[in-house]
């Protein structure tokens, strides 16, 4: 065990790269870094809905203007009301709602903006965008929302995750074929064209399927990528989702890709630990990833609430695995990695995290951190972390960072930007959820200033 100066709380274990995981001594929560606790007053938020839930899936940022896509239909801005179907974008300095207005039909999972802000790629469920017929796949102005029709927009099933790497846009989610390509789940397409431009080849396939009583069907748990996090000097991409084989190897939750100028490869970055499984009604867990911003380190935050056997198992046991909780991994490119350090919820889910120099940022619907003793209960050395908490990137524990937020369904995205600097939620008004850093008129979007 290494001594990095600090106590750690219970609930934090923490092991060298290849050794055997401990708890240590409760000592609370450590300093934490810049990011203030009170939101500008000035962001975008949900109005009533019709919608049961509004949601804001995902944010981009691209110069001046930020992009936000979910589900919703009205956004409020200073008390001016918006009519937006599932994106809108607004300028990142005072929340001021622009005329782009894609009009779209259905719910809208990831936007992906080109190098020059001036293309918006979009992705979800829908067949209809600014009046035009698309199918789960579309590129258009990032400045008036308009289709360009150039590129070819059909994905045949359920688009999860995009992002622009270079002359290649990455399309990940549920579908066998992009555009007459046949890659499954993941395909690279040509920015302008849609079309298959044969950078990924990686043949996909399994998914994880429970054999014992209750368990789940191939049917009900299809593959599927479902996330991408590029690495901060893009040479490196992380993909989580379901699936079992990845280019011939053995993946399971999550694998790395290197990003070569002609293709791109596996690398071999993994962990025997992701090959183990969580609760059956939660087979995917790994639903998000994030980089340290050298690059050194890969964070993963994680549903799943327990083990399916062995130790964690009981909601009695000490907490196991890599459910429901925050992990820090090596970045090295080995396939024999454990975890450096894990910080538990206590059987509450995480669905998103980022990172910068000073803190690891963690979202879901969590209640604590530092809770590796309880299960639906504040176990002992955890400390109240609702709805957001920020964790020390070198040892795991809590900082004492602690704005709270509503937890409504859980905060689906998480993204720091420079300018402005500082930290921004997506999120959810689920059960009336609008509060952020102690203050309503937050719901769907917070941010927290630097």
């Amino acid at each position: 065990m290494r001594s990095f100066g600090r106590a750690l709380g219970v609930g934090v274990i923490i092991c060298a790269s290849l050794g055997v995981g401990m708890a240590l001594p409760a000592a609370g929560a450590v300093t934490g870094g810049p990011v203030t606790t009170t939101p500008a007053p000035w962001t975008p938020h949900f109005a009533s809905s019709s919608i049961p839930v509004s949601k804001v899936r995902q944010l981009a940022a691209c110069g001046a203007t930020m992009y936000a896509v979910g589900t919703f239909t009205t956004i409020l801005q200073s008390g001016v009301a918006y009519t937006r179907n599932n994106a809108f974008s607004f300028n990142a300095s005072t929340g001021a709602v622009s005329n782009w207005d894609p009009n779209v039909n259905g719910l809208v999972n990831s936007v992906a903006v080109s190098a020059d802000c001036s293309t918006a790629y979009l992705g979800g469920i829908f067949t209809s965008v600014h009046g035009t017929a698309v199918k789960n796949l579309v590129s258009v102005s990032a400045s008036t929302g308009a289709v360009n029709t150039n590129f070819t927009h059909t994905a045949n099933g359920r688009v999860e995750a995009l992002l622009v790497s270079g002359n290649h846009v990455l399309v990940g989610g549920y579908f066998t074929s992009v555009n007459n390509s046949p890659r499954r789940y993941l395909a690279s397409v040509n920015p302008t064209t849609g079309l298959d431009d044969a950078y990924l080849d990686l043949n996909i396939s399994g998914n994880y399927v429970y054999t014992d009583a209750g368990g789940l069907s191939a049917n009900s748990n299809p593959s599927r990528v479902y996330n991408l996090e590029l690495s901060p000097n893009r040479s490196r991409l992380l993909v989580m989702g379901d699936f079992t084989s990845v280019a011939g190897y053995r993946r399971q939750q999550i694998f790395m890709l290197d990003l070569g100028a002609s293709s791109g490869t596996l690398d071999a970055w993994y962990s025997s630990e992701f090959n183990a499984y969580c609760a059956i009604k939660t087979p995917f867990y790994v639903q998000a990833a994030a980089w340290s911003p050298d690059g050194a380190s890969v964070y993963v935050a994680t549903t799943g609430l327990k083990p399916a056997t062995g130790t964690g198992y009981l909601t009695s046991d000490p907490r196991g695995g890599l459910c429901d909780a925050a992990a820090a991994f090596p970045s090295t490119s080995v396939s024999t990695l454990s975890h450096r350090w894990i910080n538990y919820t206590g059987c509450d889910s995480l669905f998103s995290i980022t990172a910068d120099a000073n803190d690891v940022y963690v979202a879901g619907h969590e209640r604590w951190a530092n809770n590796g003793s309880g299960c639906n209960n504040a176990g002992p050395g955890s400390v109240s972390r609702p709805g957001i908490g920020a964790l020390s990137p070198s040892i795991g524990a809590a900082t004492t960072w602690n704005p709270t937020r509503s937890r409504g369904q859980g905060a689906d995205d998480m993204i720091t930007t420079t300018n402005p600097p500082g930290l921004w939620i997506a999120s959810d008004n689920a059960a009336g959820a609008d509060q952020c850093g102690g203050v309503q008129g937050h719901a769907g979007i917070c941010f927290l200033p630097a």
